[in-house]
């Protein structure tokens, strides 16, 4: 019995070939099977009735085989030979289970799944594979250390994978190392089947028996790497100290310059997550600088506080916090995503339109962003407008409504994408019917209150990796209760219940997207038909789940409501915002120790130390004694010369962060 056959599921068959081929193989093959034989040594032979015959050797591939068709890669024939192959096994009673398909609706019970992990290869197995170079390749980056998250085989998803920095590879036969997949384009990271494997070695060892596990492999051997991005956090605290010391308000024009050297070093070393905060921090300078509404004091003093504490926590990990071991961009091969909407930001210099596409064999969520600048003079262009833009060859609101089928996309170390124009340059967009029970569970959220548990265990925000995109989620709904709209904020609430769990669905105006909040309101009201799904970005906030929604299923229809015209003005009841006494006391401490930065350290006015006791006094009456004590030392604390400075404030401002994050 040829097990690497049996096990070869329909999702394994795509990733090989393509939706396109499987669909056309299914449908030749349920009209006309194939004659198929199985010699002795275990050589299958498939004939179809036009003449062409193909071979599938043992310990030989699909994309290996021959077929006297005229297909250069895994035709249809090899597609319809596997399919056959497998209808004959299950006729014949097979000694080994049959991997499933992935079921569209995750169908119960499951079929057995073949337990079995790919630590099981050997490094001589892996260096036969990839070769001398690629495998010199991966041993570097283990040497320098990297992270992974490791996905183990489950009823639902047969396939073992790991979530590497920029790529996932996927192992779609028990056993067989050959028919390990990067989904990084032919050529490109060569050495990820190497570093999925040894980050399956280290989750075995961490915990055996738990279906996803994340790891740190490696850098313990050599920690240059790791060490160069620790000197290169280490130089930016300098100019950070003078900043806070001057203030934003008193920066002048010149402040870039001063930071320019840090953001050299940063790039050079590899410390991707400090480099992408400080590219942040420069923009809100400049932002202030420029008098552009995008800048927000608190914002920045956040930005300040989490590149200290990248620097802090990246001498004992620097592949985690600083990023030292993601790529820059990665090209991908083919794949298919599913919009999952769009969001729109902006002021009068520039639109950034956010689109939201999931990756369901990586089971994370890619984003593509396009960035309009606003020529002086003229009225920034209109959500619908932005929605016509193009990205490759695609819409920006066809691509957030869509089923996407690319081979032109490139990912970026904070999971980005970008789709690459050209003329061979291929993605189509088919129109969406909202099937998203097709997502893996990663991506489809049923249980709120599981979700609320695993947001709560994350590591605070400031350490985390820094991609975006990272809390969007599909959520299904049973059904939207209490729509109403707060006056005052201009902000949308919805009560959504989930199969399991509540949460509260949030949406606040925008000039960017004018029409978006009656659109959701007349979505979320069930004016447009049942709610079935509700995308967006999920996170726990002051202890109860908020869902700002960037996509909403009704019926058959996907909309996105950051695209939307005024056409259909809804009218929801309104309420009186209730007041939550935690969240005011920790935003208005937050709020004071942002003026530090902002105003810097010399020009405080000499109100300040009054009101930083009231705050404290107020933090210490509400329970958050931590807190309070960290205003009070703030407070306290006498002027100091240098970093001591920087390194005293960013230690009350990251306890209130970090406090207003675990509310």
């Amino acid at each position: 019995m040829r097990a690497d056959l049996v096990a070869l599921t329909d999702d394994s068959l795509i990733s090989l070939a393509n939706r396109g081929i499987l669909k056309r193989a299914a449908k030749e093959h349920a009209a006309a099977p194939p004659e198929v034989t199985e010699t002795g040594d275990g050589t299958v032979e498939v004939s179809f009735a036009d003449g062409v015959r193909t071979v599938l050797p043992p310990d030989t591939t699909l994309e290996m085989s021959s077929c006297t068709c005229a297909a250069t890669t895994v035709c249809r024939h090899r597609v319809i030979a596997v399919l056959a192959y497998r209808a004959h096994a299950e006729a014949s009673g097979p000694t080994v289970p049959a991997a499933p398909s992935v079921p569209a609706a995750r169908a119960d019970p499951p079929e057995p799944t073949v337990s079995w992990s790919p630590a099981e290869f050997t490094d001589e197995q892996l260096r036969d594979l990839l070769g001398a170079r690629a495998f010199a390749t991966a041993g570097r980056a283990h040497r320098t250390g990297y992270r992974a998250l490791v996905r183990r085989a489950t009823p639902h998803d047969p396939v073992p994978s790991v979530e590497l920095s920029a790529v996932t590879v996927r192992f779609l036969v028990p056993g067989e190392l050959a028919y390990a997949r990067a989904d990084a384009a032919r050529g490109a990271r060569t050495d990820a089947v190497a570093l999925a494997v040894w980050a399956f070695r280290a989750a075995d060892a961490a915990d055996p028996a738990a279906e996803s596990v994340a790891v740190t492999v490696g850098g313990r051997g050599d920690s240059g790497g790791g060490s160069a991005a620790v000197a290169a956090s280490t130089a930016v605290l300098t100019p950070l100290a003078e900043l806070l010391e001057d203030g934003v308000a008193q920066a002048g024009p010149a402040l870039p310059q001063v930071f320019a050297p840090a953001h050299r070093a940063l790039d050079a070393a590899g410390a991707r997550w400090s480099d992408d905060a400080l590219t942040d921090l420069l923009d809100q300078l400049a932002a202030y600088r420029d008098r552009a509404a995008r800048h927000d004091p608190v914002r920045t003093a956040a930005l300040i506080a989490e590149l200290v504490a990248r620097h802090r926590a990246g001498t004992r990990d620097p592949v985690s916090v600083l990023g030292t071991e993601e790529a820059a961009r990665t090209p991908l091969r083919h794949l298919r995503l599913t919009g999952l909407g769009a969001r729109i930001s902006g002021d009068d210099e520039s639109r950034c339109v956010e689109v939201y596409l999931a990756h369901p064999e990586a089971r994370i969520v890619l984003t593509l962003r396009h960035i309009s600048a606003v020529r002086e003079g003229t009225a920034p262009p209109t959500a619908a407008a932005l929605g016509a833009r193009r990205a490759g060859a695609a819409r920006l609101r066809e691509l957030a409504a869509g089923n996407i089928v690319t081979e032109s996309a490139v990912r970026s170390a904070n999971r980005t994408v970008r789709l690459a124009t050209g003329r061979v340059a291929r993605t189509s967009v088919l129109p969406a019917t909202g099937d998203w029970n097709a997502l893996p569970p990663e991506l489809l959220v049923a249980d709120l209150d599981a979700e609320a548990e695993r947001l709560a265990a994350l590591p605070p925000a400031v350490i985390r990796p820094r991609v975006r995109g990272e809390a969007v989620r599909a959520v299904a709904v049973e059904r939207i209760d209490a729509v109403h709209y707060l006056p005052d904020e201009q902000r949308l609430e919805a009560t959504l219940r989930a199969p399991t769990g509540t949460a509260t669905v949030a949406f606040t105006h925008t000039a960017a997207a004018p029409g978006a909040l009656d659109d959701l309101a007349r979505s979320l009201s069930g004016d447009a038909g049942t709610v079935r799904f509700v995308a967006g970005t999920l996170q726990r906030h002051h202890g109860r789940l908020t869902l700002e929604p960037t996509a909403v299923v009704t019926g058959d229809t996907v909309a996105v409501p950051a695209f939307a015209t005024t056409a259909h003005p809804t009218a929801p009841g309104t309420a009186a915002p209730q007041p939550d006494p935690l969240a005011a006391a920790l935003g208005a401490a937050l709020a004071l120790s942002a003026e530090l930065p902002h105003r810097g350290l010399r020009q405080l006015p000499p109100t300040w130390s009054a009101r930083a006791a009231d705050t404290a006094a107020t933090l210490r009456r509400l329970g958050l004694t931590s807190a309070a004590t960290a205003v009070e030392r703030l407070r306290h604390s006498p002027a100091r010369p240098g970093r001591a400075v920087l390194e005293h404030w960013a230690d009350a401002h990251l306890r209130l962060l970090v406090t207003a994050e675990q509310l």
